[in-house]
């Protein structure tokens, strides 16, 4: 393949029916403070990013890879074709739609953005990372800058004159952030200078803005150790004057760029901060010592567009696998595996083949719902602030809960479906001629940066299970529930609703457990141990729900429907079934082995691991 050729695939077909059949966008859209949106409005945003993201995107996708980006002079130069790229993603306001029109966005529901950012990513998940961390840091500035703040950085972040970080990362501080070592001293200005060195920094260096605006994490001196004496510091990498113009360099200096197995054309960086002693920083929201509880605002939804990243690269390695599938001819049919005459198959006609891409559709559709539903939950939860608190609060609630899923569930599940993209392809799939080899490599840094998955894992069973007395989950438990009892005896789909109630079950079980260990010291250890296998199990759980559930919704539409459209409806029937029948049994296995409480990987000795 080469340079310049787009290989990005989608089927706007399925976002159209997530979108709005199944997750009622017309029922958000249309209301305050989504007025001037509908139904209409949504498919010519999704048309129109598409278009770019096939004209545009796509064909820079590999280039980018094999070109990477480079250090002159100090500064970072991005892939050739990224500035043209930057600039037409702004032009036609790709990254404004969920923006708040305070500050120049279109002020569109996350249910269409999470959408938009699906194909941005997924035509060139490298390059969208650039405008995702500015739109993130605009946000953070917007929700928790002083109002001075606020007017000089958000809008500028916004619309892509500058750029923008999130500087956690350190030497010897990565997931135990509150071991950084960056410091804060305070200036008779009120600014801060701020020393130290970041690491990791995505993002941290690129000539596609004139400024970048780092978002870094520091402590002042004399504050407590630990997370809780961390402060949030808005630092510049070009100086700038209340008026927004620029004023010069601000001793934030290019250490390095790594060089990486995937996402090679998004610059990875090491930023060294007050080098010379000539760094200043502002205090976000000009408040101290509230550093981590203002940068998880950001994080969390880095944690949303993870998952996003994720669920991108695994839907086109699908559908190009998918056209692969259907164009390669290799072997007879299994009824004539013996005839040496017989004509060659295209490759979809065999078994296995059929059960790889199943299984790959299966898991897409149902992480694409589980993102949507997400969405939809935020949305609904913004319409009702003020109106009906108590709803509101369910939805929130049920945002907290679902991150750490989204997040994790769909990273995990991407590098896996990448990789089986490629079995699809055969050896042609290991090679660069196509793109599912760059779809993998790309795809496994999604479930170890934003905090790696056992950090989401941890977070989910110690933190968001918790939440409210434990409402959340319950609630969550609850609607789960009220779908298996509407529909138990249904007459095609009974059975999957029954192999969901099982696996529900044994998540409670399971939940249970948890809860009983936490209240015994000797027994803390199994939480850790069997956190990733719990948030496994819950993800399994919910999509498994929202594919019963898009499957009756298509049940009912296919009965009216003929041709393609009745072929859609019914893809519909066997993702859902496929994945009641072949992942929803292993949640009680899960649950089985959760169990037993097996400590075999903490009983073990460090020397029993062997000698090297």
């Amino acid at each position: 393949m080469s340079a310049g050729i787009n290989t990005y695939k989608i089927d706007l077909r399925e976002l159209y029916f997530t979108l709005f059949e199944q997750f009622g966008f017309g029922q958000v859209a249309g209301q305050a403070p989504f007025d001037a949106w509908g139904p209409d409005e949504a498919k010519a945003v999704l048309e129109q990013t598409y278009r770019f993201a096939k004209d545009v995107l796509g064909p820079l996708n590999a280039s980018g890879d094999r070109e990477g980006c480079r250090v002159e002079n100090g500064s970072v130069i991005t892939p050739k074709g990224f500035k043209d790229a930057w600039k037409g993603v702004y032009e036609q306001g790709f990254k404004s739609i969920s923006a708040s029109p305070d500050h120049g966005g279109q002020g569109g529901p996350m249910m269409l953005s999470v959408l938009v950012e699906e194909i941005l990513s997924g035509a060139n998940s490298a390059f969208n990372m650039y405008p995702g961390l500015a739109y993130g840091a605009a946000e953070l500035v917007a929700e928790c800058g002083t109002p001075e703040q606020k007017k000089l950085y958000v809008e500028r972040m916004l619309n892509g004159t500058w750029g923008g970080t999130m500087c956690l990362t350190e030497p010897q501080a990565g997931s135990d952030v509150g071991a950084a070592k960056s410091t804060a001293r305070k200036n008779a200005d009120g600014t801060y200078s701020i020393r130290g060195t970041k690491i990791f920094i995505s993002g941290g260096d690129h000539d596609l803005a004139e400024n970048v605006i780092h978002l870094v994490l520091a402590r002042i001196e004399g504050a407590v150790p630990g997370t809780k004496g961390l402060s949030l510091f808005i630092v510049p990498k070009i100086r700038v004057k209340p008026d927004g113009s620029l004023q010069g360099p601000n001793d934030v200096t290019l250490g390095s760029i790594e060089h990486k197995m995937g996402i090679r054309a998004s610059a990875t960086c090491v930023l060294n901060f007050g080098e010379n002693d000539g760094c200043v920083g502002e205090l976000v929201g000009g408040i101290e010592n509230v550093g981590m509880s203002q940068m998880f605002k950001m994080m969390n939804g880095a944690r949303i567009a993870v998952g996003i990243q994720g669920l991108a690269l695994a839907s086109t390695a699908y559908f190009n696998a998918l056209e692969y599938a259907k164009d390669r001819k290799q072997g007879a049919p299994a009824h004539k595996w013996k005839d040496p005459a017989a004509p060659r198959a295209a490759i979809i006609e065999h078994a296995d083949v059929r059960r790889m891409l199943l299984e790959m559709k299966a898991h897409v559709e149902g992480i694409r719902a589980l993102i949507v539903k997400l969405a939809m939950h935020t949305d609904k939860a913004h319409q009702l602030a003020g109106k009906d608190d108590t709803q509101a609060a369910y939805h929130r609630g049920q945002v907290e809960l679902l991150t750490p899923l989204v997040k994790s569930y769909a990273s995990d599940q991407s590098f896996r479906l990448c990789a089986q993209a490629i079995q699809v392809f055969g050896g042609a799939g290991y090679c660069q001629d196509y793109p599912v080899e760059q779809y993998t490599r790309d795809s496994k840094i999604f479930s170890i940066y934003e905090g790696t998955n056992h950090i989401q894992a941890m977070d989910l069973v110690g933190r968001k299970m918790g939440q409210a007395g434990g409402a959340h989950f319950q609630q969550f438990m609850s609607d789960v529930g009220a779908f298996i009892e509407a529909q138990r005896d249904h007459k095609i789909y009974g059975d999957a609703v029954k192999q969901l109630a099982a696996a529900q079950e044994g998540l409670m079980a399971s939940a249970m457990a948890i809860l009983g260990w936490s209240q015994e010291p000797a027994k803390m250890t199994l939480i850790p141990l069997s956190a990733n296998r719990f948030l496994n199990m819950m993800s399994e759980v919910a999509v498994g729900w929202l594919l019963l559930d898009a499957a009756l919704i298509a049940e009912r539409a296919g009965e009216k429907a003929s041709g393609d459209e009745k072929a859609f409806y019914e893809g519909k029937k066997w993702s859902a079934l496929w994945y009641a029948r072949n992942v929803l049994p292993n949640v009680e296995q899960a649950a089985r082995m959760m169990a037993t409480e097996d400590t075999s990987s903490v009983d073990i000795s460090t020397q029993a691991f062997g000698s090297i």
